[in-house]
């Protein structure tokens, strides 16, 4: 039998974490428009943009106890890689790298609970 106490601690986790990520997000946003150039690139700021939007359903998913909060996991982990990536391409300050980080620790996080059944 499944112990749904470190399940829940699992999911409360992954629930702090995708908030974390977004809000990180939304400042590096910020940050990266004030910057310009190619950290202001429509791909980039637009993959910001997607991180913050599933990181925020999938929080709900979890939150409201969806049976397809497996699915909006999943789709959070690739979302979320694939910002990290971007911002090691223009990991050129902090805080680009303190969104990396935040974006492979929710990836992480997510693909672990989209793999529970």
């Amino acid at each position: 039998m499944p112990d749904t106490h470190q399940d829940h601690k699992g999911m409360a986790s992954c629930i702090d974490t995708c908030r974390d990520c977004s809000e990180v997000c939304i400042e590096v946003i910020q940050h990266c428009l004030t910057k310009g150039g190619k950290h202001s690139a429509a791909e980039h700021i637009g993959l910001l943009l997607d991180c913050v939007d599933i990181c925020d359903v999938s929080a709900r998913f979890m939150l409201r106890g969806s049976i397809l909060h497996t699915e909006t996991c999943g789709v959070c982990a690739d979302v979320c890689e694939a910002c990290a990536e971007s911002c090691d391409e223009l990991s050129d300050d902090a805080e680009l790298k303190r969104c990396a980080d935040a974006c492979r620790q929710c990836a992480d996080e997510c693909e672990a609970m989209s793999s529970q059944l």
